[in-house]
């Protein structure tokens, strides 16, 4: 099975969000299942810039592989904050590490957190069932 940590969310996307600190921006990703699946990362393309808003849900980007072409969408709604602008030119990160290499970091909207996304556990059944 893919590793999964327990210190962050998990989307039904195979994304990850961690929260650094209780009022902070909350850092997402892809998760190990998700580059398994994907294979060599070749291209992250973020269409988002810091100070853009986007809505839980909605597409803030693509990664591309030696297999596919997949989009990567918001886990909530909020502000970025941050943008991995290392991914530009070395995409290969995300494989290298998918939990260090954090794609944007977005500020939740008013009322908004992570904690209504899968938990490891609920993730780790999650990966479990499409292993099958």
């Amino acid at each position: 099975m893919a590793n999964v940590l327990s210190d962050r969310k998990y989307t039904n996307d195979h994304e990850w969000a961690k929260q650094v600190s209780p009022d902070a921006s909350i850092d997402i990703g892809i998760t190990a299942y998700a580059v398994d699946q994907l294979g060599d990362i070749t291209l992250v393309n973020l269409d988002v810039k810091e100070g853009d808003s986007v809505e839980a849900g909605k597409a803030f980007g693509t990664i591309e592989s030696v297999k596919t072409l997949s989009d990567l969408f918001a886990p909530i709604s909020g502000t970025i904050t941050r943008i991995n602008k290392d991914l530009e030119s070395k995409p290969e990160l995300v494989n290298a590490d998918c939990y260090a290499a954090w794609m944007v970091s977005i500020k939740p909207a008013a009322g908004g957190s992570i904690d209504g996304l899968l938990d490891s556990g609920a993730y780790e059944k999650l990966v479990a069932s499409l292993d099958h």
